[in-house]
């Protein structure tokens, strides 16, 4: 015989299922306040950068960025997260452990640079950051735990490399990827002034690809095992 409602809960009665629509306005709007953010304090940067401006781009009312973020600081510490672990998650998706070395370190100075060339406003930011000497970078709780797994792959990169010949040995991976960063964020942080000085069009897309290759070889170069004595 069949059972009727309150016989199969029981006798009480269901509670209606949670909405989940609040939790995921909730969302798009840190999303929507976090991208305003960011272009913000990538353009006038920390000193410069209004939470009314925020609120005018974001398109929500200024007391709800203090309502989900605290204060402009406290706003400014969440923009530099979310800019790195966009970053790092981009990262992460070159599955490094999946490829050689050699193929694995092209793949990574390739995507750092192209990364760079289609965010500015990282650039802008980690400008901006230099500047205050790291003071809202050192705030951040997430910094430590989101650039352990690529040190981990740029490190099993170099010593797979190291063991098939291809890279000369204790090569330190921090130092790698530093190297990488900097060619390709002074390259495009300072391109205002080299074009002046050089009478180049450094953000010609022909350049833009050359300069990317360009990264690879120096790297490249740089890892490479010295060669062997010639033999008399």
């Amino acid at each position: 015989m069949a059972l009727d409602e309150d016989s199969r809960t029981g006798g009480r009665a269901q509670k209606p299922a949670r909405a989940k629509k609040p939790v995921r306005d909730a969302e798009r709007t840190r999303a929507a306040v976090l991208a305003a953010a960011m272009k913000e304090f990538a353009e006038s940067g920390y000193g410069g950068a209004r939470i009314d401006n925020v609120a005018k781009r974001a398109g929500v009312n200024k007391q709800l960025i203090y309502y989900y973020f605290g204060s402009k600081e406290d706003l400014y510490v969440a923009v530099l997260d979310s800019a790195y672990t966009a970053l790092r998650s981009a990262e992460a998706e070159l599955h490094l452990a999946d490829l050689d070395p050699v193929a694995g370190i092209r793949e990574l100075a390739l995507f750092n640079w192209r990364y760079h060339v289609k965010h500015p406003n990282l650039i802008s930011l980690v400008r901006t950051e230099n500047l205050h000497k790291a003071k809202y970078l050192k705030r951040s709780r997430r910094l430590s735990d989101l650039n352990s797994p690529l040190i981990a792959a740029i490190a099993d990169l170099l010593e797979r490399g190291a063991r098939n010949g291809q890279f000369r040995a204790a090569m330190d991976p921090v130092e790698v990827y530093v190297t990488i960063a900097a060619l390709s964020f002074y390259y495009l942080a300072n391109h205002w002034t080299l074009e002046v000085n050089f009478k180049r069009d450094l953000l010609a897309p022909d350049r833009l690809e050359a300069w990317g290759e360009h990264i690879v070889e120096v790297i490249l170069a740089f890892l490479r095992p010295p060669p062997g004595p010639i033999s008399a």
